[in-house]
C-alpha cells in the first residue's frame, strides 16, 4: 500500500466493477464517502454508525470489506465489487435481486445493499446454505423494516435456482427460438386475423418495432404487463414481443370486472396495461390502472398510448434480452372461491410445453390451427407457441362464435382443432355444421374439461379424425397425462405425458407414499421435476402450502387408474358427492346421462339432504321432450348403481360455465342458474 503523507492528496486507481477508475483523495479519506462523492456508487448511508450495520459492504480483491473503516488510498490497484456490479446487465437483475424483489425483501434503504453483497459472496461460496448459517451471516446487519424472514426466504430461493441453473444444459429462450422459426420458414403464414396475414418475417418485423417502442416506453425486463384483449392479432404479437423484452406478460379475461382488474395490478405489481375497446369501461373504472403506462388496440378508449403508433416504425430485428431462466408468462387460475392464484412460468417451462404439445399432438410442417382458446389460458398459449415451432399458422377467432368459426375452418383449411367440450359441443350442434366441408380437419384434441360420451361418439363420427387427443393438464403444469384415442376408450386420459409422472394417492393422504390401489378413486398428483412444470404460486405460500408437497403437485382432481395402467379423471376432491357414507363422482352419471338422445347438456352435484347429507341431483339441457322418470329408467338399464341414480332432476335452459366452457358446478348447488321457461315441445 502507498505510504500516505498527510499534506498531499494521493492518486487512487482501482477496477469498479470491471471498470478502471482513477481519482484523488485525502490521505483520511473514507472509502465509502470516495465511492458515493466522486464516482457515485454506493458507499454508505448518511447517519451509519461505522461499521454496525453493514450497509457499505462491498468486496475488494475478492474480501468482503466494509467501505466506512477503509480508507480510500487503501484500495489503490485493488479490483472492487459493489452493488452495482451484481446486475449481469444494466437492464437485467441477478438471480439474488430478482428473489429480493419477489419476496419483497427491498423495502429497506439503508442496508439491502450491504445484505446483497454479504449473501452474494457467500452464495459464491457456499451454493447450500441453510437457513440457520443465513440468519447467523445476517447477524451482522440491521434490518429495522423489512425484518429477516423475506431476506431469508429470498436467500434459500437465489441459492436453489442457481444450483439448478449449473446443472441444466443450455436451451433455447422462447425469443431465440422465434428466431429460428423465422429464418427456417421466413415466407410461411404464420398469422392470419380477417384481412390480414403475416409471414414469419413480416411478423418478426412488427414484433421487433414493438420491442423498440418498449424500450422507448421504459419498460425493463421483469416488468409485468397485464393485458386485456381478445384474441386478436394484436395480442399475439403483443405476447411474442413481450419473450423478447424479457416482460413478464400477465394476460387477463377480457371480461374482467374493475375490482377484479385492481387485485391482478396490484398482485403483479404490473408496470403497464395493455387493452381494447370491450375491456376499456373496466380500465376506466379501475382504480390503480391509471397510475400505469396505458396502450390501446382500439382508438377512443380514454386516455392511452396507441398501439399502431408503437408499431408504425421500423427498428433493427430485435434480440434476445433474457435466458431460459427468465419468467415468460403469469397466468391467473380462475378463483371459484377465493382470489385468483398467479401462476409464474419460465421461458425454459413454456417451450418444453410447446414441444410436447407438437409430438403429443402428432402436429406435422405447416398446421393450421384455430386460434379461438383465450391467450390468458394455458391452451391458448400452447396453440400459439406450438405454431411458431412448425411453421404453422395462428388463425385468429378474436371471440368464439360458432358460424364463424364453421366459417374459418372451411376458408382456411383448418389441419387441428384444440378446445374444450364446450366449444366442440356448440360447434356440432350448430345448425351451419352438416353443410359446411370439414374435411381439412384431421386432428382434434380437447383438454380444460372431461368429455361425455355422448359428445365423443359424436365427434368422431362428424369428424372422423385421424388422431383424437384427450390432454389432461392444468395452467401448473402443463401436460399430466395423454390418450391419442380418445373416442376408443371413452373417459380415459391415458397415461403420464412425455414429461410427466403422475400417480393416484388416497384421499386426504399426508404424504405421496399413501398410494391408491388400481381401480380405487383418490386424489391424482404429478411431479414437479417434469420440464413443463411451473415452481410455485406467486406469493402465495399457503397455497404452495396445500399443493407442493414432497416435490410433487397435488392437483385438487379425483380419479383413479384402471387395470391397463389409464388415468380416468372423475372431478375435483371438493366436487365428490358424499351420500349416505358412499363416495359418487359427477363425471360417471353425467357420461350415463349424455347418451339420451333427449338429453342436450348435464351437470351433476349433491345438493344438501337431511337424511343422507347430500344427495345426487342432476341439471339438464333437453333437446326434446323427456320426463325423470324416464332418465331414471335410463340409467336403470345402462347399469348405473342405484346409490349413484340421481334422486333429483332440475330441467334447465343453460347449463352455468366459466368463459372458457368449465362447468361450475357451485353456481348450480348455490341456485345460480336458468331454470327451463318453456319444456322443448312448446319452445320449438
Amino acid at each position: 500500500m502507498t505510504r500516505l503523507e498527510a499534506d498531499r492528496r494521493h492518486a487512487v486507481r482501482f477496477s469498479l466493477n470491471g471498470k478502471p477508475v482513477e481519482g484523488e483523495a485525502e490521505p483520511r479519506t473514507l472509502l465509502s464517502d470516495f465511492l458515493r462523492q466522486q464516482l457515485g456508487a454506493t458507499g454508505t448511508h448518511v447517519g451509519c454508525e461505522h461499521g454496525v450495520c453493514g450497509a457499505c459492504t462491498i468486496v475488494v480483491d475478492g474480501m468482503l470489506t466494509r467501505s466506512c473503516l477503509t480508507l480510500a488510498a487503501q484500495v489503490d490497484g485493488c479490483e472492487l465489487r459493489t452493488v452495482e456490479g451484481l446486475a449481469p446487465s444494466a437492464d437485467r437483475l441477478s438471480v439474488l435481486q430478482q428473489a429480493f424483489r419477489r419476496n419483497h425483501a427491498l423495502q429497506c434503504g439503508f442496508c439491502t445493499a450491504g445484505i446483497l453483497m454479504s449473501l452474494d459472496h457467500y452464495l459464491a461460496k457456499n451454493p447450500a446454505p441453510t437457513e440457520a448459517e443465513i440468519r447467523d451471516l445476517l447477524s451482522g446487519h440491521i434490518c429495522r423494516c423489512t425484518g429477516y424472514t423475506p431476506i431469508i426466504q429470498a436467500a434459500l430461493e437465489a441459492a436453489a435456482e442457481l444450483a439448478s441453473s449449473k446443472k441444466r444444459r443450455p436451451m433455447l429462450d422462447l425469443a431465440s427460438s422465434f428466431i429460428a422459426s423465422a429464418a427456417r420458414d421466413p415466407h410461411a403464414i404464420a398469422l392470419v386475423d380477417g384481412d390480414l396475414r403475416l409471414t414469419y418475417r413480416q411478423w418478426y418485423d412488427k414484433i421487433s418495432a414493438l420491442v423498440a417502442s418498449f424500450d422507448r416506453l421504459g419498460l425493463k425486463p421483469g416488468d409485468h404487463v397485464v393485458t386485456l384483449l381478445q384474441n386478436r392479432w394484436e395480442a399475439a404479437t403483443l405476447h411474442w414481443a413481450c419473450q423478447f423484452a424479457g416482460l413478464v406478460i400477465t394476460p387477463i379475461n377480457w371480461r374482467a370486472k374493475a375490482d377484479e382488474l385492481d387485485y391482478c395490478i396490484e398482485n403483479a405489481e404490473a408496470c403497464a396495461i395493455v387493452y381494447q375497446d370491450i375491456s376499456a369501461e373496466a380500465v376506466q373504472g379501475s382504480a390503480l390502472a391509471g397510475k400505469l403506462l396505458r396502450v390501446s388496440v382500439d382508438p377512443g378508449t380514454g386516455e392511452a398510448t396507441s398501439f399502431a403508433d408503437l408499431i408504425k416504425d421500423s427498428a433493427p430485428d430485435a434480440e434476445p434480452r433474457v435466458g431460459t431462466d427468465a419468467w415468460s408468462i403469469m397466468l391467473y387460475t380462475s378463483g371459484t372461491t377465493s382470489r385468483p392464484k398467479g401462476v409464474p412460468r419460465r421461458h425454459r417451462a413454456e417451450r418444453a410445453a410447446a414441444i410436447a404439445h407438437v409430438a403429443q399432438n402428432l402436429y406435422g410442417r405447416g398446421e393450421r390451427t384455430l386460434g379461438v382458446m383465450p391467450l390468458y389460458h394455458t391452451m391458448g398459449v400452447r396453440s400459439l407457441l406450438a405454431m411458431s415451432l412448425i411453421g404453422g399458422s395462428f388463425i385468429c377467432l378474436p371471440r368464439y362464435d360458432s358460424r364463424q368459426a364453421l366459417t374459418l375452418i372451411e376458408q382456411e383449411e383448418i389441419t387441428n382443432l384444440y378446445l374444450v367440450p364446450t366449444l366442440y359441443h356448440d360447434l356440432v350442434h350448430h345448425e351451419a355444421f352438416a353443410r359446411t366441408d370439414v374435411s381439412s380437419v384431421r386432428k382434434l384434441g380437447f383438454a380444460g374439461a372431461s368429455m361425455t360420451d355422448g359428445l365423443l361418439k359424436k365427434l368422431n363420427e362428424a369428424f372422423k379424425p385421424e388422431l383424437f387427443v384427450n390432454h389432461y393438464g392444468s395452467s401448473e403444469i402443463y401436460t399430466f397425462t395423454i390418450d391419442q384415442n380418445a373416442a376408443a376408450k371413452p373417459g380415459s386420459a391415458g397415461k403420464a405425458g412425455l414429461n410427466q409422472h403422475v400417480k393416484v394417492v388416497r384421499i386426504g393422504a399426508k404424504s405421496v407414499a399413501e398410494l391408491a390401489a388400481v381401480g380405487e378413486e383418490g386424489e391424482i398428483i404429478a411431479t414437479l421435476a417434469g420440464d413443463e412444470a411451473f415452481e410455485g404460486y406467486w406469493r402465495r405460500p399457503e397455497a404452495d402450502a396445500k399443493s407442493l408437497r414432497e416435490g410433487w403437485y397435488f392437483t385438487g382432481d379425483t380419479g383413479f387408474v384402471d387395470p391397463d395402467g389409464d388415468l380416468f379423471v372423475t372431478g375435483r376432491v371438493d366436487d365428490m358427492i358424499i351420500t349416505g357414507g358412499e363416495n359418487v363422482s359427477p363425471v360417471e352419471i353425467e357420461s350415463c346421462l349424455s347418451l339420451h338422445p333427449a338429453v342436450d347438456e348435464v351437470a351433476v352435484v349433491g345438493v344438501a339432504d337431511e337424511k343422507w347429507g347430500k344427495v345426487v341431483a342432476a341439471f339438464v339441457k333437453r333437446n326434446r321432450p323427456v320426463s325423470d322418470v324416464e332418465l331414471e329408467q335410463f340409467c336403470r338399464t345402462t347399469g348405473l348403481a342405484n346409490f349413484k341414480r340421481p334422486r333429483r332432476y332440475v330441467f334447465v335452459d343453460a347449463i352455468p360455465k366459466s368463459p372458457v366452457g368449465k362447468l361450475l358446478r357451485r353456481l348450480l348447488v348455490a341456485g345460480e342458474y336458468e331454470a327451463e321457461r318453456l319444456p322443448p315441445s312448446d319452445a320449438a
